[in-house]
């Protein structure tokens, strides 16, 4: 009998280890979507802050890229005209060039025949208007970066007192009580966070292609008032 109950044992054990190992991995993962989710109504402030932090930077770069053109080659153009007295060709050439150098520029030449010191002016004050066209929506990212983090704690205290809450109401402490006020508490914690640096670094990086864009615009400002005095 003994015998027997030997030989049947192993057998067994070998029938339990291999329906362990064919049992599957339960897959713990949360989506993402249902973990925002989690995070209750101050998330719906966070994700359009978000979505308005990437649209201001893509259109601000977009822009800035288009405003940038080749200021080079155009003021070789202009001063190729000027030398030649081609004032209207200059004034075309101007029209066709769809930038903020080329309507300084433009500004300057409708400009000819007062004083250099009125031209000049007239030059800057164009130059100030299209910077701050350049500039339009930038601030706004400074704004986001520093209410995100701020939003996301609010989420923080919410969490934490629905916690409180659901402690007092179950009377009860443990898992069930605190996980709906702790996935409120990190979610919108993290998202604040998240949200407040892309808009700090797209504030940064944004201005400083405009601070390039000013430098170049005040280099060629500065040629056409010596192509000026030099005709």
């Amino acid at each position: 009998m003994s015998v027997f109950l030997l030989q049947v044992v192993p057998a067994a054990a070998d029938t339990v280890n291999t329906a362990t190992a064919a049992a599957p991995i339960a897959d713990t993962s949360v989506p993402v979507i249902d973990l925002l989710l989690r995070g209750g109504l101050i998330m719906v402030p966070l994700v359009a802050l978000s979505i308005l932090s990437v649209y201001i930077i893509i259109e601000r770069y977009i822009t800035i890229r288009k405003a940038a053109g080749n200021p080079d080659s155009f003021m070789a153009g202009i001063r190729s005209l000027m030398v030649k007295g081609d004032l209207a060709g200059a004034k075309l050439l101007c029209a066709q060039t769809a930038s903020p150098l080329a309507r300084m520029v433009e500004k300057g030449l409708r400009r000819i025949g007062l004083p250099l010191k009125e031209i000049e002016t007239s030059v800057e004050n164009v130059g100030k208007i299209e910077i701050a066209r350049l500039e339009k929506n930038i601030s706004i990212l400074g704004i986001i970066a520093g209410i995100a983090p701020m939003i996301g704690f609010v989420g923080t205290i919410i969490g934490v007192i629905k916690i409180f809450y659901s402690i007092a109401a179950t009377k009860e402490f443990g898992i069930p009580q605190v996980a709906d006020g702790l996935y409120v508490k990190l979610v919108t914690s993290a998202t604040g966070l998240i949200v407040g640096i892309i808009a700090h670094v797209g504030y940064h990086w944004l201005s400083i292609l405009v601070e390039r864009m000013v430098f170049r615009m005040e280099n060629s400002a500065i040629e056409f008032m010596d192509i000026l005095q030099d005709n």
